[in-house]
């Protein structure tokens, strides 16, 4: 059974910078597509980024250019570099794992997902 753990949370100024990590278990982890969400209070939870077994990636619109998405297969870890964070990114941030060779944005695509770690960026 896969497991996923999330860590690198915190609160960050406006502006800062956070990297959140992502360990995973199992021997699926070099196929299969690795997802970043995250869900706001009152909201609901949205695709991140996702990076695909052979790097490619996707970013959601509001992240494009802030947000880099990478992964080391021989640690199975994916991380998510966020640059220029703004008070619209305060949110749980969700690791997950999707499709086997692949790449998706749905959440629907994606199972075995971590607790969650809380991101919060102050003015």
């Amino acid at each position: 059974q896969v497991q996923v753990g999330e860590s690198g949370g915190g609160l960050v100024q406006a502006g800062g910078s956070l990297r959140l990590s992502c360990a995973v278990s199992g021997r699926t982890f070099s196929t299969n597509a690795m997802g970043w969400f995250r869900q706001a209070p009152g909201k609901e939870r949205e695709f991140v980024a996702a990076i695909s077994w052979n790097l490619s990636t996707l970013y959601a619109d509001s992240v494009e250019g802030r947000f880099t998405i990478a992964r080391d297969n021989a640690k199975n870890t994916v991380n998510l570099q966020m640059n220029s964070l703004i008070l619209e990114d305060t949110a749980v941030y969700y690791c997950a794992q999707g499709p086997r060779y692949s790449i998706a944005n749905s959440q629907f695509d994606f199972g075995s997902w971590g607790q969650g770690t809380q991101v919060t960026v102050s003015s």
